[in-house]
């Protein structure tokens, strides 16, 4: 028996779920990572190496306020999992059949154009570490790997998996960070926040791209997956989600330290899209050696590579309770991974976007992505607050002003940021 399947049969002969343990809950961290890991990808990298490259570390505060954001929603998400042990798409649909529409629709573009855009920044890295192949084929490559690899295994190798990669990826960047002796005192003076001339685009950007991605709405998921069941489990999921922003907070300091002590004292300006990062790679080797530049690679490689697995497990649970709710399943499925509205999807995001990995037109992609991608997180924010504080969840579970006031800030954030999106796109 899977070991999540044991936390939720272990508590009671009727199968109530089990209450968190008193002690070693630290032990128990996992899907807070697995989370807060998919949704940082090579094109948040980049955004962050362009503000520190452009701004230095005046922008610093905009980092650390997307990670306190990002803490709101996946807690946010992940509570009304918990407290009406229900999930997140049955809130959605108690508001109403718009949100069914809304999100069906989302879900099967984002998916096609989110495929390619994953496939093609990871297989960057590795065309650079391993030329033996195009980069098209390194992209077919990583969606089938990934492909395979979710499907044939089970929450908990997915989570092994998921922090192995987020160790690598973390070590690298902050040892880079280490690497180019960053000043302390521009560090402290960065987190006051300012705004200089040209910066209010990146500064928008760099707070709602540290992980802003339909997979926050998909942490709630991973957490039952885990097996925590029910109102007792939520402190449990706090301190997960905590633990896994703050990794993903320093993660993004750092990177933005390389791009203003590396690049901005340099004058040095970074290529558009992610191939900004091998343009990164190429400084690297030329300051510190071949074997620090090979290290980034891999680092931007297990960046990549997180996000790809996470989201074709993430989002897949995502569609599969989409189905099971639309088909009128009442029941939830203990192991949605083995059902064909899972498998499908998956095969969704692999092998139909694999059509636009030979088009000519790689950044094409990443700006559409970009217009698609921001209709999702207005839509969770907004619908956050309608469930939070409402009698869907336990008065004592519902959200307090601390919880309202960065919701309310997150949606006109991600309004604003949507807006920006369509009028970058139409304006191009």
């Amino acid at each position: 028996m899977p070991a999540g399947d044991r936390e939720r049969n272990e508590g009671s002969d009727e199968g109530t779920p089990a209450p968190p343990p008193r002690s070693g809950r630290w032990k128990l961290i996992g899907p807070g990572i697995v989370a807060a890991a998919t949704g940082v990808g090579a094109g948040d990298l980049v955004a962050t190496l362009v503000a520190g490259s452009r701004f230095g570390y005046a922008l610093l505060w905009a980092a650390v306020l997307g990670c306190i954001v990002k803490i709101a929603l996946s807690e946010g998400a992940a509570r009304y999992h918990l407290a009406t042990e229900s999930t997140i798409f049955d809130g959605w649909r108690s508001l109403g059949p718009w949100t069914s529409w809304y999100f069906g629709i989302y879900i099967v573009v984002w998916g096609f154009i989110y495929g390619a855009t994953a496939m093609s920044a990871t297989a960057l890295p590795l065309a650079v570490l391993l030329p033996i192949l195009p980069l098209p084929a390194w992209a077919v490559i990583a969606g089938v790997t990934s492909f395979l690899f979710v499907a044939l295994n089970r929450y908990e190798t997915f989570e092994r998996v998921m922090k192995v990669l987020v160790a690598v990826m973390f070590v690298v960047i902050t040892g880079l960070a280490v690497l180019v002796a960053p000043r302390l005192g521009d560090i402290l003076g960065g987190l006051v926040p300012s705004l200089p001339e040209g910066s209010v685009f990146y500064t928008l950007g760099l707070i709602g791209g540290v992980g802003g991605t339909i997979t926050t709405a998909a942490y709630g998921y991973w957490v039952n997956a885990k097996g925590w069941q029910g109102p007792a489990w939520i402190p449990m999921m706090r301190l997960d989600n905590y633990v896994a922003y703050i990794i993903t907070g320093l993660f993004v300091v750092a990177m933005l330290i390389v791009g203003a002590e590396l690049l901005h004292s340099a004058q040095i300006a970074l290529a558009a899209g992610d191939r900004g990062l091998l343009n990164l790679s190429d400084v690297l080797e030329d300051r510190f050696g071949r074997v620090i530049a090979i290290a980034f690679l891999v680092g931007f490689a297990a960046t990549a590579m997180s996000s790809l697995f996470g989201v074709w497990h993430g989002v897949s649970l995502l569609f599969s309770d989409f189905v099971e709710h639309l088909r009128g399943q009442t029941e939830r499925s203990e192991r949605p991974e083995r059902n064909w509205p899972f498998r499908a999807y998956l095969a969704w995001l692999t092998f139909p976007p694999m059509l636009l990995l030979f088009f000519d037109e790689p950044f094409l992609l990443v700006i559409v992505y970009g217009v698609v991608g921001a209709f999702f997180m207005p839509f969770l924010a907004v619908t956050l607050l309608l469930l939070l504080n409402s009698e869907r969840v336990p008065a004592h579970d519902r959200s307090g002003w601390l919880s309202n006031g960065v919701l309310t800030v997150s949606a006109l954030l991600f309004l604003v940021l949507c807006f920006q999106q369509l009028w970058s796109f139409f304006a191009a």
